[in-house]
């Protein structure tokens, strides 16, 4: 009768813990979650251009598009076509093109910065309805998607860290490792002359990424596409050209094949209107001209601190409402399947084995893809980004709770189970009563580090172009090059919100369960 006393008071201190919780969520949603609970970044309608002929969708009226709205994906970092500028705005000569033919046009579009993969991906399972992303048009690519008539003309050049003298050409490579934007000019390039020179390619996502692999000295060199690198030389960071530029393909907007044919007939039209007022040549000279005149006078790391702050906390805003809300309901499915793993049917605990096995035997980033860009094939409609970035971390946070659960029931002494029985109660209601009670406290703990990790995975998110901290994070060392310092401010956040949220948690367990 003790013990069972002991596990009642064990029961309502655990109710109270997960009532204190359930609190804490509900006036954190209150405060932050109409913000918060809103996709990527979108953009209304203004300009951008580059050049090439190319066939394409059968071309429909233009006024066909007059009053819609149309989601554009595009790249994360590609400086100067598509960046965010200091104060967190996407800016660049795609994302001024697409608004200005927008504009001209009388749509509207709505951009999507989800990395250049992701955003082809985005494109073919219907997430986006075009893609502008300094995106090279090549006779594979013809075979999937339309091609709007080229809007910039593109080339080719290598370039090295600044402190290197020792590589002044091609022939210098042999036996080195260099790197290339994947799937870009740049790399197919590299590719194509690899094997005569004698070194390898390692693509990477990003220009950023890029650049730092050169300048630690991890690639001997990088090949990008000249706008790109020669802005980036212009920002300071950190690299030369050692190479002239090399003849390369045109760069286009694009769509599904057969699809969206009114949408590229405005585009078309709209640039043919950018090119005959100016505006075309007025947007290449504001980033390509002059690209040094934007570096900020106060190089220094507080001035990077404080013009960085806006962004990186709205995304830590953000990857902490995703965190709590997969949490919560990674918490319900947990103890759903931990219960079905220690029944006596043989067909439940099956069910959530498979479960459990599934989600934790496969990656986490393959998961976002899947609910992401494979969903919406299968269900014939785009999936929301909170909502394909929350049943990412839910279910794959529920496979790890479930063996939680089920592990702290089984820890329980089974003679509370046999005693409890004996007093006259149920099956159903010695495990209520008795067993959860105990098992709650010895799980406590290890359902502590399953949030942090649950917010530390939440960084995987990126990769859909979900704007969490670290997606912050890239957006603006995209733009500034410093990234060393940017992943320091970005690493102390993560450290002081798991800090605060371990020690939250650690008082709540100490008061309902010690």
């Amino acid at each position: 009768m003790q013990r069972l006393s002991t596990a009642r008071r064990t029961q309502r201190g655990s109710v109270a813990a997960l009532g204190v919780l359930l609190t804490i969520l509900a006036m954190f949603f209150g405060a932050s979650g109409a913000a918060a609970l809103s996709p990527a970044p979108h953009v209304a309608a203004q300009p951008a251009d580059r050049s090439g002929a190319v066939a394409h969708a059968p071309v429909a009226a233009p006024s066909d598009v007059v009053g819609k709205t149309f989601t554009i994906g595009t790249d994360t970092t590609f400086a100067p076509f598509e960046f965010r500028d200091s104060s967190g705005e996407l800016v660049g000569i795609d994302m001024d093109i697409i608004r200005a033919v927008a504009k001209s046009q009388g749509f509207t579009v709505e951009v999507k910065s989800l990395g250049f993969a992701a955003a082809l991906q985005a494109l073919s399972s219907k997430q986006v309805d075009g893609v502008i992303a300094a995106m090279s048009i090549t006779d594979e690519r013809k075979k999937v998607y339309d091609f709007s008539d080229p809007y910039f003309d593109s080339g080719v050049q290598m370039a090295v860290a600044k402190s290197n003298t020792d590589i002044k050409g091609y022939a210098d490579l042999k036996g080195k490792t260099v790197t290339a934007k994947t799937g870009s000019e740049g790399e197919t390039f590299a590719q194509s002359i690899a094997g005569k020179y004698g070194f390898t390619v390692k693509p990477l996502d990003q220009s950023a990424t890029m650049y730092g692999l050169v300048k630690s000295g991890n690639a001997a060199a990088v090949f990008d596409d000249y706008p790109v690198l020669a802005y980036g030389v212009s920002q300071n960071n950190g690299l030369k050209t050692v190479t002239e530029k090399e003849a390369g393909g045109s760069y286009g907007f694009a769509v599904n094949k057969g699809q969206n044919a009114e949408l590229m007939a405005a585009f078309d039209k709209g640039l043919a209107e950018l090119k005959s007022n100016g505006q075309y040549q007025a947007i290449l000279d504001k980033y390509l001209k002059s690209p040094q005149d934007t570096v900020s006078a106060d190089s220094s790391f507080w001035a990077l601190l404080v013009s960085s702050m806006p962004a990186l906390l709205k995304g830590l805003q953000n990857t902490v409402v995703v965190t709590l809300i997969s949490f919560a309901f990674a918490m319900l499915l947990g103890l759903l399947f931990g219960f079905l793993k220690v029944s006596h049917n043989i067909v439940l605990r099956g069910i959530a084995t498979t479960f459990v096995n599934i989600f934790r035997g496969t990656p986490l980033l393959v998961q976002a893809f899947f609910f992401y860009f494979g969903l919406p094939q299968i269900i014939g409609q785009p999936v929301n980004i909170w909502v394909a970035g929350v049943l990412t971390l839910s279910l794959n946070s529920a496979a790890y709770v479930t063996e939680i659960v089920r592990g702290g029931i089984q820890s329980v002494d089974p003679g509370q189970l046999e005693a409890s029985r004996s007093l006259g109660l149920g099956y159903g209601t010695s495990m209520r009563r008795v067993v959860v009670p105990q098992a709650f406290k010895i799980m406590t703990p290890s359902l502590i580090n399953q949030l942090v990790i649950l917010l530390k995975d939440s960084s995987l998110l990126l990769a859909i172009g979900f704007a969490e901290l670290l997606y912050q994070g890239q957006q603006i060392y995209s733009n500034n090059f410093r990234i060393s310092e940017t992943l320091l401010i970005v690493a102390a956040m993560y450290f002081i919100v798991i800090m605060i949220l371990t020690k939250l948690s650690n008082i709540v367990d100490k008061r309902f369960n010690k």
